[in-house]
């Protein structure tokens, strides 16, 4: 006697992974094309959101919540700033969109 479980039905072989029915979470289960969409671009070698290399980025204005907009030198990004003393104009040290160090103090 076999182990009950996943195996081919009257209408063909069981589909593996998740129901298509209901779009899932980026990064649980969606289309590489929703998740895809959900993560931005990276550029050559270093990218802040996904790169295990720090950058140095220029910050362009502060927002509220310890949030910056940054210059990355291929476009503008959001950063956290919660965790250093920064001003525009200064130039961080950014890891997993998280600000590190402020550079030249």
């Amino acid at each position: 006697m076999t182990a009950p479980g996943p195996g081919p039905s009257a209408s063909g072989p069981a589909a593996p992974g998740p129901s298509t029915s209901a779009p899932a979470a980026p990064g649980r289960g969606a289309p590489a094309a929703a998740v895809a969409a959900a993560v931005p671009e990276c550029y050559g070698d270093i990218c802040i959101t996904c790169s295990d290399t720090a950058v140095e980025v220029t910050i362009v204005r502060l927002l509220a919540d310890g949030l910056a907009v940054v210059n990355t030198g291929q476009g503008e990004e959001e950063v956290s700033v919660a965790l250093v003393q920064a001003q525009v104009g200064d130039t961080i040290l950014v890891h997993a969109k998280e600000a590190i160090a402020v550079v030249g103090r």
